[in-house]
């Protein structure tokens, strides 16, 4: 399988292929080599990336796929539909789902997410406006969430709920 070691202002992030399709990028903490991609694709989602932290992209346009249960897919495509710089609660994405008892595992379903920024799970938060439950650690979802909120200009993230 493919994959290459990404420097990032939120650390190294690994991206892994798998038969033409991006299949995972997750940050890490620990330090990598960081080596050039292998592939054209790997090549085509670190430019992404770069333009992504470089304030010139804002969706994503990278063949993905995750191995995880229709529900999961589910989950994981009402992400991509949260616009950039903005936040949804957990209430509010279970509300979108249909599934207002379902935060726990809609919650859950978001922490099983391996496509960091592509689909954005660092736009959901708490009801209270918490930055809770991000599996590359809180520091990196605030980063991403006021990274967002400087390209738009807004200074502060947006709540949507």
């Amino acid at each position: 399988m493919p994959v290459a070691y990404y420097k990032t202002p939120i650390g190294i992030v690994r991206i892994t292929e798998e038969d033409e399709l991006i299949t995972s990028i997750y940050a890490l903490d620990e330090d990598y080599e960081v080596l050039p991609p292998e592939t054209p694709l790997l090549q085509l989602a670190i430019k992404q990336l770069d333009e992504y932290f470089g304030g010139k992209r804002k969706v994503f346009d990278l063949p993905v796929k995750q191995q995880g249960s229709a529900f999961q897919q589910q989950v994981w495509e009402q992400l991509t539909k949260i616009d950039y710089g903005k936040t949804i609660s957990y209430l509010q994405q279970s509300k979108l789902l249909n599934n207002p008892l379902g935060i726990r595992a809609i919650a859950s379903a978001n922490g099983k997410n391996h496509l960091l920024i592509i689909v954005p799970c660092h736009r959901v938060i708490g009801s209270d406006g918490s930055l809770t439950g991000f599996g590359c650690g809180i520091w990196r979802k605030k980063w991403l969430l006021e990274h967002e909120a400087r390209v738009l200009g807004v200074g502060q993230i947006t709540l949507d709920f």
